[in-house]
């Protein structure tokens, strides 16, 4: 306490100058309407910056938890479209497809805490694992499209082998030219696809659609691969050589949609019975 004192009685000068400028100050600005209208401004604008400043801060700091709020949004959507889709494929008017395999698809929406893009065999591993019923062999989406599949999982965690891996192949199609063929990456460009096996005689515009085709039992049909960015004719080649642009953008992934075919194991069951007897 006798140390506040003393500097109060050091500093006396100082403060009586201090509290003489306040008073002047409130003086002029009580007295002058020009003084008192630009004070006016002026502390509204200042105080108007300092409140935006404030509200970014804030809007920044609420943006983890908006995120995963839209993440869970569109997880249900996901899960209303696609189950929608498949309640009405395109097949003739009397086709119905029954609600088992309609409703076949599950979505768990989970976090990216790691990802690489630089390697030839890349993987992304996220927050979910067997507690939360993922397993290996599912299908992983993002909100714009195709990621790739879980390798393997543990509890509370699962690594994904990334598309942009030398050995991921997913069986894609054109939707213009209503062709089906093999997307893969080709170990170059993390924004960049081929697309094989298209005959040369279809016709293949730039900007076509590449989606999920309907002969795999990993993803719902029509996911978004990619758009066809270069279509190349090679001599003496009966296909084209296809280049598309990814439409997942792997540098800023941070929620994926791991995919849940309920009617998997009993498709690939049959179709490797099928195979065992030829």
């Amino acid at each position: 306490m006798g140390e506040l004192v003393d500097f109060f009685v050091r500093s006396r000068n100082f403060i009586l100058f201090v509290l003489l400028e306040v008073l002047c100050f409130y003086f002029i600005i009580n007295t002058s309407n020009y003084w008192s209208v630009t004070y006016f401004n002026t502390s509204n604008r200042y105080a108007a910056q300092v409140l935006a400043w404030s509200n970014a801060a804030n809007d920044y700091a609420s943006l983890r938890e908006v995120n995963a709020d839209l993440a869970l949004e569109n997880q249900r959507l996901n899960t209303q479209l696609t189950k929608l889709l498949q309640s009405k494929p395109a097949a003739p008017a009397e086709y119905q497809a029954d609600s088992a395999f309609a409703d076949r698809f599950k979505f768990t929406v989970a976090k990216v805490i790691d990802n690489t893009t630089q390697f030839a065999d890349n993987y992304i591993t996220i927050d979910k694992g067997t507690d939360d019923g993922i397993r290996p062999g599912m299908g992983v989406i993002s909100p714009t499209g195709v990621v790739g599949n879980v390798k393997v999982c543990n509890k509370h965690f699962s690594v994904i082998t990334s598309i942009l891996h030398s050995e991921f192949l997913v069986s894609s199609k054109l939707t213009k030219a209503n062709e089906i063929g093999s997307a893969k990456w080709d170990g170059v460009d993390p924004h960049l696809m081929k697309l094989d096996a298209i005959p040369r005689y279809k016709p293949v515009s730039k900007g076509d659609s590449v989606v999920t085709s309907e002969f795999n039992s990993t993803f719902p049909p029509g996911i978004l691969v990619g758009r066809v960015r270069t279509v190349g004719v090679q001599p003496n080649q009966t296909f084209y050589d296809i280049t598309f642009d990814l439409a997942t953008n792997f540098s800023n992934l941070s929620f994926v949609y791991v995919v849940n075919n309920r009617l998997q194991a009993e498709q690939e069951q049959l179709q490797k019975q099928i195979e065992s007897e030829k």
